[in-house]
């Protein structure tokens, strides 16, 4: 019998076999999709999850890439997504996700199971600056995401002054400064292996 891919859709099985599965503790959930139970939770198949079911040339940033990052436990609700104002991507109309379009360049993405993600560094500097409600939960996000990407408020702040008139540049230290003094001297398990820059 043939291996099961990783990462299991609609067009692999029918929905109703993918569910029953589930239930007979074969497969886990990742986000929309599945995976067989021998696989690890991982960046790769959370980004896959999401190849699978979102447009392509999408951006996954913020909440989404702190997810795929492991730096939540679970997928937001909605999930958020960015496309690059250059690249005249007409964002979808999709119930399930937003999309803004942004400034980015290309050394804040990195490419992981044919998605494109923001980086730790750029991720951390999203959230710190446009999140509206900024819980414990982000907090320590950003701080996992600072472990996994090392670096410190320094390169946050290379990065915010390299954009003039960006708004919400004092509080995204403010926050970002605060994770760090939360941040764990605990090692966190999650790295950005798999992980390659374009």
């Amino acid at each position: 019998m043939s291996r099961l891919p990783a990462v299991l859709f609609h067009s692999d099985l029918p929905e109703a076999e993918l569910h029953a599965a589930k239930l007979d503790g074969e497969l886990y959930p990742v986000d929309r999709c599945f995976s067989p139970v021998d696989e690890i939770d991982w960046l790769w198949n959370r980004a896959r999850a999401l190849t699978l079911t979102v447009p392509a040339r999408l951006i996954a940033e913020q909440r989404t890439a702190a997810w795929i990052y492991g730096a939540f436990s679970r997928a937001p609700r909605q999930h958020q997504f960015c496309a690059d104002i250059s690249a005249r991507v007409r964002p979808p109309a999709l119930v399930a996700i937003t999309v803004r379009e942004v400034v980015i360049d290309a050394s804040e993405l990195v490419h992981v199971a044919g998605l494109l993600v923001t980086t730790p560094l750029r991720t951390v500097v999203d959230l710190a600056r446009s999140s509206v409600n900024f819980t414990n939960d982000d907090l320590r996000a950003v701080g996992d995401l600072m472990r996994i990407g090392r670096f410190g408020i320094e390169e946050c702040r290379a990065v915010l002054d390299r954009r003039r008139n960006l708004p919400h540049k004092r509080l995204a230290l403010e926050r970002i400064d605060e994770a760090l003094r939360l941040l764990s001297p605990v090692p966190h398990a999650q790295t950005e292996a798999g992980v390659n820059r374009r």
